[in-house]
């Protein structure tokens, strides 16, 4: 998720498009970097690092004046974050300068057809290729609108494009597929912006677009066609938001906003997971096939929600690859000397990639011999870096303390991991890999169905403002989502809440059960074994003793409503992937109790996003 920016009209597009770029920083900031129409020829200028490493470049060798410009906040994907990954990129002969949020899932293949035709390119990334294949077109007589049409008619993925024409000063092109893109309308001037909060110091008239479409802007104007260059339309609204509510797309927190960001992060989760021929591919395997046959262990070493996501990955891996899986506390893995050598395979999950506890615990395995995989969403970070192979998460820029997407991508890329090793060890076939793999990208829509029913958890959540204590119950993947929920409102709303696994109720957890006590209970969909009636046996033992019961239930079974209190529909999905669906009403208690609570949501008290010391 990246922070975009594009500005032609009256005023200086270098100050227009870096303060656009400073309320969109929040979207990434690995590196940041400005491309300028001047006197024939682009001006450009870019920074790994933050923002303040671009403007004092600017200041040290200031760019041309100019009233075209496009910009560009990374938060890098394809390729470490670097000076030369670093946006815009331009195409061979410099005429076309082009900046992107998204994933290109083609780029290789594209990447091959250029280098064969001569083509050099300097970064590693999806970007680049975007870039020359635009100056290709322009080269060859089309206007930049037509150039972009023909070139999003080749590539694969989700993206947002903007580009300028070093010889076409009056025009900014966008295409968006899948990502977010919208227009800033005003008069003698026009934007672009990843979100509002990007021009909204100089306009509140905002163009929404569609999906598959391309913009232009000029002065004078904004335009609008399909990806098949028919005429469209977008929606015009005025944005009556402050700044700050404009950063969060109009939420009161960053942390709700992302909680309704994870359809669109699990999409993007599963982009370039599969190759043309239908196999699965991983970003970064640096293992090889056999290395991987080889593996006869595995250990899933995390902290906090992530510690969840390993807990569920758990029974993922032992189900589709049949190899023994150990989920251990990052913070306690090196000091019980646990048993590792060459046969073994350390799956270290890590959203920041610098946790402390995590590292030390991954280089203590290196010294025994063993492989190490990273889980993680931050291109070119420690852990990463220091490990054998990676999956990045894709998740973009996670600005609350308390992880919602992010572990929802965690839990994304431990299916994948599990998946692939299924696919190298022989243990699936590929039919029941691409069944899988359909079913998780079905995901989003079921994620987003559930999002649709908010207002009645709001509702819930307001009702227990005064409660005090809180239990979660779950059996098999729906356990760690108990662990979760209870994390969230110890997080959020510093209250005490406990997940258990749902059969140890009677082995002591029962006796905190009294009358009125909220127990939130997931229950499992029907058809797996005997998991749903052990849970609703559960249900029963909390709700004898005066527990009001929480029920989250796949749609269609009503055969729980009579035990339940309250009723949460889930979307029929399978046992190993209900945690996808089944956390979400959960956040969403969370941030609303919080906030009537009158917490800082984004802030927690005591907490840090990134935990950096042992």
């Amino acid at each position: 998720m990246c922070g975009i920016v594009g500005y032609v009209g009256e005023k200086q597009a270098q100050d227009v498009v870096i303060e656009g770029l400073r309320r969109l920083e929040y979207r990434g900031y690995d590196s940041a970097g400005v491309a300028l129409v001047a006197d024939g020829a682009l001006a450009t200028e870019k920074r790994a690092g933050k923002l303040a490493n671009l403007e004092k470049a600017i200041a040290d060798r200031p760019l041309p004046p100019a009233t075209t410009g496009i910009g560009h906040t990374r938060w890098a994907t394809h390729g470490a974050p670097n000076d030369p990954n670093a946006h815009p990129h331009a195409g061979a002969g410099r005429r076309v300068a082009l900046v992107h949020n998204g994933i290109i899932e083609n780029f290789a293949e594209l990447r091959s057809e250029l280098e064969t035709a001569g083509h050099h390119l300097l970064s590693e990334t999806d970007t680049e290729v975007a870039a020359h294949l635009l100056e290709l077109e322009v080269d060859s007589g089309a206007d930049l609108t037509q150039a972009m049409l023909a070139v999003v008619g080749r590539l694969e993925g989700a993206f947002t494009l903007v580009a300028v024409d070093a010889q076409d000063p009056s025009r900014v092109v966008a295409a968006r597929r899948n990502s977010p893109l919208v227009v800033g309308i005003g008069e003698g001037e026009n934007f672009l912006g990843s979100d509002v909060s990007a021009f909204i110091e100089h306009t509140r008239e905002a163009l929404e677009l569609g999906q598959d479409q391309v913009v232009t802007i000029t002065r004078d104007g904004v335009s609008v066609v399909g990806f098949d260059g028919t005429p469209a339309v977008g929606r015009r609204y005025h944005v009556d938001w402050d700044l700050s509510a404009a950063e969060k797309d109009g939420h009161d927190w960053f942390m709700r906003k992302e909680i309704y960001e994870q359809p669109r992060a699990v999409a993007d989760s599963l982009l370039g997971r599969r190759t043309p021929d239908g196999h699965l591919h991983l970003d970064e395997m640096r293992l090889s096939d056999q290395e991987l046959r080889d593996v006869d262990k595995i250990i899933i070493i995390a902290c906090g929600t992530s510690f969840y996501a390993g807990m569920v990955a758990k029974y993922a891996l032992e189900h589709w690859t049949r190899v023994p899986v150990e989920v251990e506390l990052a913070s306690e893995f090196r000091y019980r000397d646990p048993i590792l050598d060459y046969s073994t395979l350390v799956v270290a999950i890590s959203q920041s990639g610098e946790t402390a506890d995590t590292l030390q615990a991954i280089r203590h395995a290196r010294t025994q011999r063993s492989k190490v995989l990273a889980i993680c969403n931050t291109n070119g970070s420690t852990i990463p870096r220091e490990s054998d192979a990676v999956i990045y998460t894709h998740a973009g820029p996670e600005i609350g303390v308390a992880s919602t997407k992010g572990f929802l991508t965690q839990l994304v890329a431990c299916y994948l991991l599990a998946l692939y090793l299924a696919q190298v060890k022989g243990t699936r076939y590929g039919d029941e890999i691409d069944q899988v793999m359909g079913q998780l990208e079905e995901m989003p829509r079921h994620i987003e169905q559930v999002l649709a029913a908010d207002q009645a958890v709001y509702e819930l959540a307001r009702e227990h403002v005064d409660t005090r204590s809180v239990l979660f119950l779950g059996r098999h993947a729906g356990y760690p989502v108990a662990l979760e929920g209870a994390l969230k409102l110890k997080e959020l709303a510093y209250i005490h809440a406990e997940g258990f696994a749902a059969g140890e109720l009677k082995h002591g957890p029962i006796a905190l059960v009294e009358g009125g006590l909220p127990v939130f209970c997931v229950v499992p969909p029907q058809g797996r074994d005997q998991l749903r009636d052990k849970m609703v046996s559960g249900i029963q033992e909390v709700r004898a003793r005066g527990a009001r019961t929480i029920c989250l239930v796949e749609e269609g079974d009503d055969a729980i409503t009579p035990y339940a209190d309250v009723v949460i529909r889930l979307p029929k999905v399978p046992v190993l992937l209900q945690p996808l669906v089944a956390v979400v009403p959960l956040q969403l208690f969370a941030c609303e109790l919080a906030t009537v609570m009158g917490h800082d949501v984004d802030q927690p008290r005591n907490l840090a996003k990134s935990v950096t010391v042992e």
